[in-house]
């Protein structure tokens, strides 16, 4: 498990992850999209 962790860490730290973050934070300022995300969430919690 913390292999996994670390590689996360890692990928945050990169570039590639840092915009990654940023596109995510964008993305959830929006209401439309926070909602669809809420609604990808309960499909997902409602398999299980």
């Amino acid at each position: 498990m913390a292999g996994i962790l670390s590689k996360i860490k890692q990928f945050a730290r990169s570039p590639q992850g840092r915009r990654t973050i940023e596109q995510a934070r964008r993305a959830s300022a929006d209401p439309r999209r926070r909602a669809q995300a809420q609604r990808l969430l309960g499909k997902l919690r409602g398999r299980r």
